[in-house]
């Protein structure tokens, strides 16, 4: 479900952003947006058996971003939103680089798409890494939501580290 909900959040946000206009352009965000808020939470269920404390930090950190997002909130020209996705992106990716049911490339290309947009709270360090930081952002998070869709987890090794955590497991 995961890797559907983020697949739709960026279809959407691209055909927003590229090929419409207007009010449906605007709609077509906020599908974007929501999608993105159900990601978020998908994400802090299947990583809470890693670790619970980290896992609610990334949440809130994204769900910041995606309340800055849709508010279209850049004070003195700065895109913050982008900023807490960033944080995101580098916890997520340590969330995966410590979970045993998915494989730890994952996690470091999480952490580098992290690092990639980052780099664009600098306007200089972000001209001067374009486009390598931005592809770094779309591969580091795209490969992992392709995983997701296609593979999905390790059911067995989730229910095992969700064990060893001392979670209910509710099958």
């Amino acid at each position: 479900m995961t890797g559907a909900a983020y697949f739709f959040s960026v279809l959407t946000a691209v055909a927003g952003e590229q090929f419409l206009h207007g009010s449906v352009a605007f709609a077509a965000g906020l599908i974007a947006i929501a999608c993105m808020v159900a990601v978020t939470l998908l994400f802090y269920s299947l990583l809470k058996p890693v670790n619970k404390n980290l896992a609610f930090l990334a949440a809130s950190l994204n769900l910041v971003c995606l309340a800055l997002e849709t508010l279209r909130w850049h004070p003195w020209g700065v895109n913050l939103a982008i900023a807490f996705h960033g944080l995101y992106c580098l916890l997520i990716g340590a969330l995966l680089v410590r979970s045993t049911f998915l494989p730890r490339t994952l996690g470091l290309l999480m952490a580098i798409a992290g690092l990639g947009w980052l780099t664009l709270m600098s306007t200089s360090l972000a001209d001067h890494l374009s486009p390598w930081n931005q592809a770094a952002g779309f591969l580091g998070e795209g490969l992992p939501m392709l995983w997701l869709l296609v593979m999905g987890v390790n059911v067995q090794h989730w229910k095992e580290q969700a064990g060893a955590s001392g979670m209910s497991i509710h099958t």
